[in-house]
């Protein structure tokens, strides 16, 4: 039996992956990846109502070519603006 915790999980990932452009769908999809395991019941809200913004606007704050609206700033997001989990060009499976 799935926890309601594991459900919001599981539409996080997919709603992370299918945002409308590849480029969107590794940075965000990538992020959500790499640290879902130990998100906690705050993240995962914070990160569903990151999700609710445009893409393009999801990416412009991630690198810093437009501001972050103050209730976006944090841990999170300066976690996402690090983009150490994107894997480098020609190191995909």
């Amino acid at each position: 039996m799935t926890t309601d915790l594991e459900m919001r999980k599981r539409r996080l990932r997919f709603r992370a992956w299918h945002r409308g452009t590849k480029e969107a769908d590794y940075m965000i999809g990538g992020f959500v990846d790499s640290r879902l395991a130990t998100f906690t019941e705050t993240d995962i809200s914070w990160f569903e109502l990151l999700l609710e913004e445009q893409e393009v606007d999801i990416m412009a704050w991630v690198f810093g070519s437009k501001p972050c609206p103050q209730h976006f700033q944090g841990p999170l997001m300066l976690a996402m603006q690090a983009m150490d989990y994107i894997p480098e060009p020609g190191s995909y499976a």
